[in-house]
């Protein structure tokens, strides 16, 4: 086998780490910088002889979607075909712009991983994964928390709405206090109770809140205080305000339509951090229009980076641009986070943070 060191394709922005990337693949890999001005020019660079050729492992971050789109089916039958591929180590906790379906179907290979210590002498072992991923779970959770503890009080106090008044110099003419709420003594409901959802469910804690989840299962980890609602219809019974944390899949897409949100109290609020298409935006829409809900703070929307302008029709709402983990401190975790569980999967023959779809697979 050849003594040339694998190859590792940094795709997208790694802005923070660079020298924690330097240092988890000394004399492991080689590090490649995704180039590519489109989609063509990298299929192209895949192909033997290419630029990226001998590929054997990707960080991938969703900035790289602005040049090559997303990792469609298109991309990850590239990456198949190339034979060396094994692994997308992705930055982020949500990883819908990946196919991983595909990854899981392109059949058998052979992972290679060095033996003893630093050496170029590889072997390899079979798997039945196609092509693995990763993501950065836990590496969000605080940051994420944070924005959605930000989008709950804000809504029940109006603090967006009132801060707009004062940039327009009218001084919180306009407010109603009717419309607001103490933060204390409301019930938030947690719908999807992993990582982000029980760390936000203990920042809520401290005022404190009820906190109510549901989740496919009851969580161990859960607190004595974080109590299980056995269905979505009784969790959107019991909020005042329902936070959303689940990830997108086929089965999550308007997992909150209209009878959810008709269940909702009257003058409730629904604040999501996950995914836009998660909510039927529709449906949110016209509940806000007939006063059912009354407001909503959310920092994703189904077609980012467009937001649909009757949002910005009710001052009341609080509206980020996906704010969730833009701070350096969290982005540099999440950056170190994706980079091990790729020098793992060199090293070791199996990274770490495998996304649950693959692994049933194993």
């Amino acid at each position: 086998m050849s003594s040339r060191q694998p190859r590792i394709l940094i795709c997208g922005n790694l802005v923070w780490a660079h020298e924690e990337a330097r240092q988890c693949f000394d004399g492991l890999a080689d590090l490649v910088v995704m180039d590519s001005p489109n989609r063509a020019d990298f299929l192209v660079g895949l192909k033997s002889g290419g630029k990226y050729d001998q590929i054997v492992g990707i960080y991938r971050h969703n900035t790289s979607a602005d040049r090559i789109g997303v990792f469609d089916e298109e991309i990850i039958d590239a990456l198949a075909e190339t034979g060396t591929v094994k692994w997308i180590a992705h930055n982020g906790a949500g990883y819908d712009q990946i196919d991983v379906s595909r990854c899981a179907n392109k059949g058998d290979f052979h992972i290679l991983h060095p033996l003893g210590p630093p050496s170029t002498t590889f072997h390899g072992f079979t798997s039945n994964l196609g092509i693995s991923v990763s993501n950065t779970p836990g590496a969000v959770d605080d940051a994420t928390a944070t924005t959605a503890l930000y989008l709950v009080i804000s809504c029940l106090r109006n603090y967006a709405w009132a801060e707009q008044s004062l940039r327009q110099g009218t001084f919180k003419s306009g407010l109603d206090p009717g419309r607001a709420h103490d933060v204390t003594g409301r019930t938030l409901g947690i719908l999807g109770l992993g990582g982000i959802g029980l760390r936000l469910a203990h920042l809520v804690h401290a005022f404190p809140m009820r906190v109510v989840y549901y989740s496919r299962n009851k969580s161990a980890s859960a607190p004595e205080w974080c109590e299980y609602i056995d269905s979505l219809e009784g969790l959107c019974r019991e909020s005042d305000v329902l936070s959303l944390h689940v990830p997108l899949r086929n089965e999550t897409v308007h997992l909150v339509g209209e009878k959810e949100i008709r269940t909702m109290k009257k003058g409730s609020i629904i604040v999501n951090t996950a995914r836009g298409k998660v909510i039927d935006e529709e449906a949110m829409i016209r509940a806000l229009e007939d006063g059912h809900l009354s407001s909503v703070g959310l920092d994703v929307y189904p077609n980012e980076p467009l937001v649909n302008p009757r949002l910005l029709e009710f001052p009341q709402n609080v509206l980020l641009p996906h704010m969730g983990t833009e701070n350096q401190d969290s982005q540099r975790h999440m950056e170190v986070r994706a980079l091990t569980n790729l020098r793992d999967f060199l090293r070791d023959g199996q990274g770490n943070d495998l996304i649950p779809e693959l692994r049933s697979k194993l």
